[in-house]
């Protein structure tokens, strides 16, 4: 496992990005978006100030997607949720549709991954997550599950040099 999860956000964004145009289209008439090559489907940029990443694609059907990845990114995690007391954030990435948004948040903390692992277990039971999913490999430990409403959770820890560090991935709404 590498030392830190640096690469993870971009592979949502592409994930994100490359499932936000995979619908199934139907024979029906284009809109002038759909029909006109010259508009552009999407951006990206990246603040060389912050390093903060952003992007937003649009489909076929006008449905926007927007991504904001980078440490300084502002954590606004789903309901029921919230940052670890006294954790740093190493990358916050937040997708967003409107149906719904995926937050995944990296952080660290001197604290036993055991701590943060029982922290964000009650979060996701009190938010009405399910965790039905547990792996201890006894260098990481990976909670998840899902509600009936199709939220999802999942929170690794793995511990290197005295600090743990954590990816907390919540996505509400849109699957």
């Amino acid at each position: 496992m590498p030392a830190r999860l640096s690469r993870i956000p971009i592979v949502c964004l592409a994930l994100a990005l490359t499932t936000a145009g995979c619908e199934r289209i139907e024979d029906e008439p284009q809109t002038e978006a759909q029909s006109d090559p010259q508009l552009p489907r999407g951006s990206y940029d990246i603040d060389s100030e912050t390093g903060e990443t952003r992007a937003t694609y649009r489909n076929d059907d006008g449905t926007t997607t927007t991504m904001r990845s980078g440490e300084a990114v502002p954590v606004d995690l789903p309901a029921g949720f919230e940052l670890y007391p006294a954790a740093t954030v190493t990358n916050n990435t937040r997708v967003e549709q409107p149906d719904g948004a995926m937050v995944l948040l990296n952080l660290e903390s001197r604290d036993d991954p055991s701590a943060l692992v029982a922290f964000y277990r009650d979060q996701a039971e009190a938010a009405g997550i399910d965790v039905d999913l547990e792996l201890d490999t006894g260098s990481m430990i990976m909670i998840g599950g899902q509600a009936e409403s199709g939220s999802s959770f999942s929170f690794t820890a793995t511990r290197q040099n005295g600090t743990t560090q954590g990816q907390l991935s919540v996505g509400q709404g849109s699957r």
